[in-house]
């Protein structure tokens, strides 16, 4: 069982806060948090630097000399990229670097990060986050009280609050998010994790994308178990066919027995 520091709205020490079992069950994964932080950075990026190749760079059109009696070496073009101002050879192109990975591993991501700055004691619990208007002065005063003055700060709140989100926002070294748009990479970011407690309480909210990802497992599961009875149907829909044929042959067979023995009596 493991506990984060509890603090009341104004920032004064409360009590230890338990974190929900079933998410910090101490799991840090840490070739999945690379991953999930690379994949996030590579995501991130643009991908539009570009640089010209010989053919894109304006002049160079005519041979800069002849081609003998000058002494020098021979030269086609000005503009190629062993001179100044020529193309260049295998430079960046526009491209996508975006890159995707499956949610169970992305959330698995997650509850490691959050594990991790649980286990560094860099998780902190507030009662509540809430402004009634914007302040900056205000939030910044609270992050000093728990503990996070010159480091860098998250705080997640239980949905989006404006209010709080805008207090934050001209602060350099701190970043207001609700608390299921925060990634592995937010958590990892900060140096002191604040989250509010309607956000951990019982562990619901935290658990959201977990339960998306179950949803989907139960989906998947219940694809893969129509599939194999369709293949299961089709299999034995030859073999009903081939029963029915056989049955069929039999009645005509027995149907035409009688006919048989009643032209051989004749006959006799």
């Amino acid at each position: 069982m493991r506990e984060a520091p509890l603090f009341s709205a104004t920032g004064s020490r409360a009590a230890s806060f338990v974190l929900p079992q079933p998410f910090f069950d101490g799991t840090v994964n840490e070739p999945v948090l690379h991953q999930a932080v690379k994949t996030y950075l590579n995501n991130q990026r643009q991908g539009t630097a570009k640089t010209k190749i010989r053919k894109y760079v304006t002049g160079g059109n005519q041979k800069p000399w002849r081609q003998k009696g000058t002494g020098r070496a021979r030269q086609g073009s000005t503009r190629a990229p062993h001179w100044r101002g020529g193309g260049t050879v295998f430079g960046p192109i526009p491209r996508d670097y975006r890159a995707a990975i499956p949610a169970q591993v992305r959330q698995l991501a997650r509850r490691s990060a959050f594990n991790a700055r649980a286990a560094d004691g860099s998780l902190v619990v507030i009662e509540e986050l809430s402004f009634d208007a914007p302040k900056t002065s205000r939030l910044a005063g609270l992050i000093e009280q728990v503990g996070g003055a010159g480091k860098k700060v998250l705080l997640l709140t239980n949905g989006a609050k404006t209010n709080v989100y805008l207090s934050g926002r001209n602060l350099p070294q701190a970043q207001v998010l609700p608390y299921t748009d925060a990634t592995a990479y937010h958590v990892l970011w900060a140096d002191v994790v604040v989250v509010e407690q309607s956000a951990l309480a019982g562990g619901e909210a935290i658990a959201i994308a977990d339960a998306k990802s179950e949803g989907r497992k139960a989906k998947s599961t219940a694809k893969k178990a129509a599939t194999k009875a369709k293949a299961k149907a089709k299999a034995a829909a030859p073999k009903a066919k081939v029963a029915k044929a056989k049955t069929v042959k039999k009645a005509v067979k027995k149907a035409a027995a009688p006919k048989k023995a009643s032209r051989k009596k004749e006959s006799e």
